[in-house]
């Protein structure tokens, strides 16, 4: 595996062996299918049907019960995606049958029937299970002996991340809009092949990387072995011992799984469907609620009495991700609100017609927005072509057929703007913000966190909730002078743009480098259950995003919509706060671990 993992940083793009940018670009095809079917949901659902492009004129607060449901069973099928890869099948071809799944569910969709959306929404749910947390297991199995790079390379795979993101969003977006939702969720599914193609194609110059699992565990010892004591190198020598899910656990893991998802169907099926499949209450609550807290209470036992049979080390390490990854609920249940809420209101709620010299002066940004990060990611390609066209020739040609028609999109979406007199900017053009500013900054925080001014991972967690509340407090701001029960409004976008310029440079300092804190706590042998766990602190996180996001209405007629972010404002950062001040402790619970 060591040969392995020398060979592939022989070969090295900006720094990084260029295996790191096959898997950038996979995750780049991969998120512009996710992110570009996904923004439009919200709008299909919430569209009238008397209008231009005809949606499906559910409520807003039915609309994100099911997207909340939806996004949240994406962060949970990775559990058992990760066990499936660890224990049979291995990361690679785990990846390539989700990509394939996730081909046939956009291409269901593109179908736009009632039976054909749900079947391609559960295709891909499925199809993630597989996929995500497996790409980044091929990442930390990579980097094994080099974690100083860690994070660095977490950084760089994010920009893929935020790349098709960016893409996917603007030109599914883009067609979807203008043209018809069905050709927007045909695109997503278009570039998700291309993307599995390329990869696949590629797999010679990973060696027995992320390939079929054997029967010997590694031990992997943790970071700065020689700074620790004599008895905790003796105790990280013993982790060797495997940590068998005993009966009680597995029953633990099943009933907590069978509550959660019950709720997780329920809570859509109630508010769209009238319908329960609890149909009871208890002391007050209703049925649904009653199995949510049971299944959260028996996961709870479960964790508690899984890390107390670790030894020391091991045990206060998974409690430090433990920890991050409630700090990680909270920052997803707020910065979600992105496709959910905060679309909306770009929608109904910001001005986005512009006419003379603003409307020439918004098309020439918008063309350097769209150009510049494409031109880069091109460049990326360039080079990754120069060191492997040799090896993975085919997969080259692939990728270079993808930026084809990436080029061909862009072109024709800029030369239409320019053809019109004024400029009605689409809802989902300000979903790309986000992504451009990941794209821009991440360079810069990744120098950050090589450099000696690094801080914790506390405080990192602290200023990214803190940044992503003071995003809200400017959207509560901006939202402050409209009234109560208002449906439509024009907020300058200004304050929606500054919004994002904040989330994003929260996300910076939070996202990425909780998953490689992640990979640097947890022993190697049950990385790919740990990223899986991790996704389920994410779902939470988009279950509530969602519940909360569908309050938009009643909070904003019974009070304002300003007070709805300002809700939205002053959670993150009480939470930020906390954060900073269990720095020490966490510190300690790290042994060493940067």
């Amino acid at each position: 595996m060591n040969t392995d993992i020398e060979n592939l940083f022989k070969d090295k793009v900006i720094g990084h062996p260029a295996g790191l940018f096959v898997l950038f670009f996979t995750e780049m095809w991969e998120r512009f299918s996710f992110y570009g079917m996904r923004i439009l949901l919200v709008l299909f659902l919430t569209a009238p049907f008397a209008s231009d492009n005809p949606g499906w004129d559910w409520p807003r607060e039915h609309a994100l019960a099911l997207i909340g449901t939806y996004a949240s069973l994406l962060y949970l099928t990775p559990i058992v995606g990760g066990w499936i890869a660890d224990k049979i099948t291995g990361y690679r071809v785990a990846v390539v049958v989700g990509c394939l799944i996730m081909t046939l569910g956009h291409a269901s969709m593109a179908l736009e029937t009632t039976m054909t959306f749900y079947i391609g929404l559960a295709l891909l749910v499925i199809g993630t299970g597989f996929f995500k947390p497996n790409i980044t297991s091929i990442i930390s199995e990579m980097y094994k002996g080099k974690e100083s790079k860690k994070d660095g390379a977490y950084t760089i795979f994010y920009m893929g991340v935020n790349a098709g993101a960016f893409f996917g969003m603007m030109l599914c977006g883009y067609l979807a809009e203008n043209f018809g939702w069905s050709w927007g969720f045909g695109l997503a599914g278009i570039f998700m092949f291309l993307g599995m193609l390329q990869f696949w194609l590629a797999k010679d110059l990973f060696g027995s990387i992320g390939a079929k699992p054997s029967k010997v565990h590694e031990v992997e010892l943790p970071q700065n072995i020689n700074e620790e004591s004599p008895a905790e190198q003796e105790e990280a020598l013993a982790d060797a011992k495997l940590n068998p899910f005993t009966m009680f656990d597995k029953i633990l893991i099943v009933l907590s799984s069978v509550g959660g998802l019950l709720y997780l169907f329920n809570d859509p099926l109630e508010k769209i469907g009238g319908t329960s499949l609890a149909p009871f209450t208890i002391g007050g609550l209703n049925g649904s609620d009653v199995i949510v807290l049971t299944a959260l209470v028996l996961f709870l036992i479960l964790l508690v009495t899984r890390i107390s049979r670790y030894i020391p080390i091991v045990r206060d390490r998974i409690i430090a991700v433990s920890i991050f990854g409630l700090f990680t609920v909270f920052f997803f249940a707020f910065f979600e609100q992105s496709l959910g809420s905060m679309t909306l209101f770009a929608r109904d709620y910001t001005d986005r017609t512009l006419v003379g010299d603003s409307a020439m002066i918004f098309k020439v940004v918008d063309a350097i927005l769209t150009t510049v990060p494409l031109i880069i990611i091109t460049w990326v390609l360039i080079l990754l072509s120069k060191k492997t066209f040799s090896k993975i020739g085919l997969s080259n040609i692939v990728l270079a057929l993808a930026f084809v028609g990436i080029w061909y999109l862009v072109l024709f979406r800029l030369f239409n703007k320019f053809s019109e007199q004024g400029n009605e900017i689409e809802a989902t053009w300000f979903g790309i913000l986000n992504s451009f500013f990941i794209i821009t900054l991440a360079p810069l925080f990744s120098k950050w966190w090589e450099s000696k001014y690094n801080p914790s991972a506390a405080m990192k967690y602290g200023l990214g909730l803190i940044l992503l509340g003071l995003g809200f407090a400017i959207l509560s701001y901006g939202a402050s002078d409209i009234p109560p029960g208002a449906k439509t409004a024009s907020v300058s976008m200004i304050f929606l743009i500054l919004a994002y310029l904040f989330h994003t440079m929260g996300e910076l300092c939070l996202s990425p480098v909780g998953l490689s804190y992640l990979s640097k706590l947890v022993p190697a042998r049950m990385i790919g259950f740990m990223f899986g766990v991790w996704y389920l602190a994410i779902a939470v996180g988009q279950k509530a995003a969602g519940t909360m996001g569908g309050m938009i209405d009643k909070i904003s007629e019974q009070y304002s919509m300003g007070t709805f972010f300002l809700i939205f404002t002053l959670i993150p950062i009480g939470v930020g706060l906390i954060s900073i001040l269990l720095n020490p402790l966490l510190k300690r619970l790290m042994h060493g671990v940067r």
